[in-house]
């Protein structure tokens, strides 16, 4: 028994020095970043904000491929199945948490075969309704769809889309019962939103503010923990009582599952004071997104709770996109 942990013991410490080359090596050649949505999402305008600036810090280039398909399955495959040592990383949301409960046959394990790096971003949605719906506050919302179930309705752009999972959960959490009006995409929801043809919806808070300073939509609540900055008026889901009712989306970057820890940290690193420069945070709020940084250990607990939380609203509301 000594001497099979005394070989244990000799192996590990054999693979530190190991470890440790492979972090002064890297990186050795360009480094793509796999992006598994089209051109022109919230993803890829991180990737191509970014990667300059990587490039610059890892002395190599960056290059950012889109992967788009089957809400992003098709991409994060191609990234989980991509050799470990940190020449291939992946953007993604939290959307790939919802399509892990989603869909019947998800080619991956979004908790399991990838390595976490680093959050990038924070998007706010905002609950707003039109002004046509006489709903004036949250409150007047929830007693509404309490006295009438099933007669308010709600747009997103999409089954499965964070706007549809927020509205799941706040019907859960509210004990109401609203109906779902899914769209193909955002702009067909915003559309019938304004025009009144739906009641309610949750919309990024920077497409939705001008909406509402214009006086086409009412705010009801950002959908985060705390007050935004940008909208510091309007209340939080929190605040009114909605507790758990924190549904802002994140964007964050990962690597395949097993690439070493040294490089896994050089990358947290380099994204970490990448994301803290003034110009990149401004880009980013011209995006509606709130540039954000994590450690890979804050972002794994992050991904197994959002994972647990919405694979329970699925469940408990038999949602199914196929």
């Amino acid at each position: 028994m000594l001497r099979v942990i005394f070989r244990i013991v000799l192996a590990a410490c054999a693979a530190l020095p190991a470890q440790g080359a492979l972090a002064q090596a890297y990186p050795s050649q360009p480094i793509k970043v796999v992006v598994p949505f089209t051109p022109g999402t919230g993803m890829d305008i991180i990737a191509r904000t970014v990667g300059p600036k990587l490039s610059e810090r890892l002395g190599q280039p960056i290059v950012v491929e889109n992967k788009p398909g089957a809400s992003g399955n098709i991409g994060a495959e191609t990234v989980a199945r991509s050799a470990p040592d940190g020449h291939t990383v992946m953007i993604t949301a939290n959307t790939m948490l919802i399509a892990a409960s989603l869909y019947r046959n998800v080619p991956y394990d979004p908790l399991t075969d990838f390595s976490p790096i680093s959050l990038a971003a924070w998007g706010t949605l905002l609950l707003t309704a039109n002004p046509k719906a006489n709903i004036n506050s949250v409150a007047d919302l929830i007693a509404q769809a309490k006295a009438s179930p099933g007669k308010l309705t709600y747009a997103s752009p999409g089954v499965g889309t964070p706007h549809h999972m927020s509205m799941e959960l706040f019907k859960d959490l509210t004990g109401t019962n609203l109906l779902h009006v899914p769209y193909k995409g955002s702009a067909g929801a915003l559309t019938d939103l304004l025009s009144g043809e739906v009641n309610v919806g949750f919309v990024p808070i920077h497409v939705a503010m001008a909406h509402v300073k214009a006086g086409r939509l009412k705010a009801l609540a950002v959908g985060s923990a705390k007050r935004h900055p940008n909208a510091p008026d309007i209340p939080s889901l929190q605040e009114l009582g909605v507790k758990g009712a924190d549904v802002d989306m994140w964007y964050a970057f990962m690597a395949p599952k097993g690439t070493p820890a040294p490089v896994v940290s050089r990358l947290d690193s380099e994204l970490r004071a990448i994301l803290s420069l003034p110009e990149i945070k401004s880009n980013f709020e011209k995006q509606g997104m709130d540039a954000a940084s994590s450690s890979p250990e804050e972002l794994s607990a992050l991904m197994r709770r959002d994972h647990a939380r919405w694979a329970a609203v699925i469940k408990k509301n038999n949602i199914n996109a196929e």
